[in-house]
């Protein structure tokens, strides 16, 4: 027996239904969702309570619950108003592989910008048609590549975490350069200590001379996607 729907899913699927009693309503679902949305990129998702939300609209707290029950279907709008409309692989070219490799620094992009996202979009959730469309993409690019179905579905949650934990890590360090201050951190912590760290001043010490920090993203990609190819590859006859 399928469950009945939740109060996030017909929010997220199905059309609005305005309330037929009281005062006529002022507001609107995308109001309140961008009001949250803003709130978590300028302050974090624990500081969005529906009071905060209320002030922000400009109504009272009971006023707001008309609209929508409470934070766990707040939250749902939120995730799926940041995640916007998944984009369009058909203009890139060269097959699945640059499909997947776009859409992964795309979804990285969007985490950076909704640093949030990473914490809504883990588990069992409501999932609306934008994040369900965002999938959709990245499966249909694999179609036809000879991959088990549940070896596409893998490739692509592999993918979507490793952009998801290079956002997060960029967001921790609040700018561009995550990489290079990590390294930097390590390399004044083994100074004068390499005796205790031998290969990673070696390493550290090579990197000096040959550069090429802040690439963990398209090096994570490439790799994954080296392997996924030669999976596809053992698998082609």
């Amino acid at each position: 027996m399928s469950q009945a729907p939740s109060n996030a899913h017909r929010l997220l699927w199905e059309s609005p239904v305005l309330p037929r009693r009281g005062p006529k309503p002022t507001l609107t679902l995308t109001a309140i969702t961008d009001a949250g949305v803003a709130l978590a990129d300028e302050e974090g998702l624990a500081a969005v309570t529906m009071q905060r939300i209320a002030a922000a609209v400009g109504v009272t707290k009971m006023a707001l619950y008309r609209y929508l029950p409470g934070k766990v279907e707040l939250v749902a709008l939120m995730t799926e108003a940041a995640m916007g409309d998944a984009p369009g692989l058909d203009t890139v070219a060269g097959g699945w592989r640059p499909k997947l490799h776009e859409w992964a620094r795309l979804l990285f992009a969007g985490f950076v910008r909704h640093p949030w996202l990473a914490d809504t979009t883990v588990g069992a959730r409501p999932i609306g048609p934008h994040e369900l469309g965002w999938t959709e993409q990245a499966v249909a690019a694999l179609l036809g590549t000879g991959l088990r179905a549940a070896e596409t579905l893998d490739v692509v949650a592999t993918l979507a975490s490793h952009a998801k934990a290079m956002a997060q890590h960029a967001a921790a360090a609040g700018d561009d350069t995550a990489e290079e201050d990590l390294t930097g951190a390590m390399g004044a912590l083994i100074d004068g200590r390499e005796d205790r760290f031998p290969a990673l001043a070696a390493t550290l010490d090579a990197l000096a001379r040959e550069g090429g920090q802040d690439d963990a993203l398209d090096f994570g990609l490439t790799r994954i996607l080296d392997g996924v190819e030669l999976l596809i590859t053992a698998r082609t006859p």
